[in-house]
């Protein structure tokens, strides 16, 4: 196992940092959920899969209303994930395997059973009184403007205590902190602090782009393009004013500085959406003195792959001077599954490896979500077992999250697959059992084993984790681009169809991976084929 001193620096520049969802990953005191201890306990499995860092999602004091999102106290870790001193065994044990831990947090709202919003909320002469956004009733009543809330209808929900109505982007038990206030600027700083005294390697800054708003309360215009999909009310709005701040720019650089003064290895990197996406991320991670990377949802919210989708999402980080560094996800748990989105709802292990190969190749950091390793599809969940708030508002409209967050299967034999030892928070497909690590591991032709391989070769080849990136001008459904170094040229080329394609080879090439049917005598690949050579130049 590499050690931490002697990974290249920046260490997160091209790194593959594994996503952990910690209520599923493995429950360690059998009360159906998982939690802190359980994940430590695996992380020798984690470590054998090659990658550079676990991301954690949230772990905090939380009602548990949006599953930690809506944080009760920054600094706590929820008792149904641990202690305080469970994270720093966690902590300790990961660094002992060479891996970084960055975590997340959330910053541009609060749950409301959080001290500060109870304060707050109490009148409006106290010490916290501006630390929300709070704001008066029209003459008639009605909302202060026509902000909406990604979940439901309006931003605003009445608070009869103080006579007027908060602002919420998300549930109404998430108001919005109002992060254009300097003194919770500080307190979200003290925040960061916190947890990088404790050990963490970086943050991971969750809605980052909604943390501010415009103090006006302008009304936002309306989305006029008959061809937009709508399918919430907040789909209805260009969300100029309730996101988006230019501001915003500022409060990250000073954010910036205090994880920096922790050690210039200390990592950053922000969580953004919306209409404008591309130009925020290049914004918040332009020059030196800002975050280090930022990533959207190009393919997080795609519902089909295409080559045009990978090459225009590459293009747009050409790495010219003063750009920062850009990140990508196929799966993570706000998302459906990768495997079945892209490949449709049969689409099986020749899918997650083409799928795998291709995440590996791209300029960027990679995230890859816990099970994606294994090329778990996307559960169906019945409604009444559901408990993501936002798939119950909307159902059955949209698939939600909850099959994207099912329990890791550890085990095909054991009891609830060697999750925990009573009937997990959500349920186990029969599918993944299939698919669970104790089938995998070891086999040769397995998903897994695929994974471990195609993450060793990014991490031992300086083109796949730094190198520039070379288009390739294919028919489709064929996809090929090169990466290059100083050194050399490695050809990544993908058939993104279930049927054989005919192919251009270069003449002299040395085959490094090849993934499916790859003939280079006959030009051909096959169906959901994959592969990455060496090209003299």
């Amino acid at each position: 196992m590499m050690s931490l001193e002697a990974r290249p620096e920046p260490w997160w520049r091209g790194a593959v940092i594994y996503q952990i969802y910690p209520r599923s990953y493995c429950d360690s005191n059998n009360d159906g959920v998982g939690d802190l201890a359980g994940i430590t306990s695996k992380l020798e499995y984690v470590a054998s899969l090659g990658v550079d860092a676990i991301w954690l999602s949230p772990f905090f004091a939380s009602p548990m209303k949006d599953f930690g999102y809506d944080v009760s106290d920054y600094r706590a870790v929820d008792p149904i994930f641990g202690t305080l001193e469970d994270f720093d065994r966690l902590i300790s044990c990961a660094h002992t395997l060479g891996l970084r831990v960055v975590i997340d947090q959330v910053y541009a709202h609060t749950s409301d059973a959080h001290d500060w919003f109870q304060e707050s909320r109490a009148d409006c002469n106290n010490a916290k009184n501006d630390w929300y956004v709070w704001a008066d009733p029209k003459s008639d009543g009605t909302v202060p403007n026509n902000w909406l809330s990604v979940f439901y209808g309006p931003s605003w929900t009445w608070d009869g205590r103080r006579g007027q109505y908060y602002m919420h982007n998300f549930l109404p038990s998430q108001p919005n902190l109002n992060v254009n206030n300097p003194i919770v600027q500080d307190a979200l700083l003290d925040t960061a602090r916190f947890w990088l005294q404790r050990g963490v390697d970086g943050f991971r800054l969750d809605a980052i782009n909604f943390a501010m708003h415009n103090r006006a309360l302008t009304d936002n215009p309306a989305v006029v393009d008959p061809s937009a999909s709508r399918k919430r009310p907040f789909d209805f709005q260009h969300h100029l004013h309730n996101q988006s701040q230019p501001e915003i720019v500022s409060f990250l650089e000073d954010l910036a500085k205090v994880v920096r003064s922790f050690g210039e290895d200390r990592f950053t990197v922000a969580e953004v959406g919306g209409e404008e996406a591309l130009a925020e991320m290049k914004l918040f991670t332009a020059g030196n003195d800002r975050l280090d990377t930022s990533y959207g949802f190009d393919f997080l919210s795609a519902d089909r792959l295409t080559p045009q989708l990978i090459l225009d999402a590459l293009a747009k980080w050409p790495g010219t001077a003063g750009e920062g560094w850009p990140s990508w996800a196929f799966s993570n748990h706000d998302a459906p599954r990768v495997v079945s989105r892209w490949g449709g709802p049969q689409a099986g292990d020749d899918w997650a490896k083409l799928l795998l190969t291709l995440l590996m190749c791209l300029r960027g950091n990679v995230f890859l979500y816990q099970g994606e390793e294994l090329g778990l599809t996307q559960a169906e969940i019945p409604f009444n077992r559901l408990r993501d708030p936002e798939a119950i508002a909307n159902w059955p409209l949209t698939l939600g999250r909850d099959g994207a967050r099912t329990p890791m299967p550890w085990s095909r034999e054991a009891p609830n697959a060697g999750f925990s030892g009573v009937e997990p928070w959500l349920p186990i497909p029969n599918r993944h059992l299939l698919s669970a690590v104790s089938e995998q591991n070891g086999e040769a032709n397995s998903v897994l084993t695929l994974a471990r391989d195609i993450i060793e070769l990014r991490r031992s080849s300086p083109e796949l984790r730094l190198g520039s990136v070379t288009a390739l001008n294919l028919s489709p459904p064929l996809l090929g681009f090169d990466r290059v170094s100083a050194q050399r040229r490695l050809r990544c080329l993908f058939n993104l169809s279930n049927d054989a394609r005919n192919c251009p080879f270069p003449e002299t090439s040395e085959l490094l991976f090849g993934n499916g049917l790859v003939d280079r005598e006959r030009a051909t690949m096959g169906p959901l084929a994959a592969c990455i050579l060496d090209v003299p130049e």
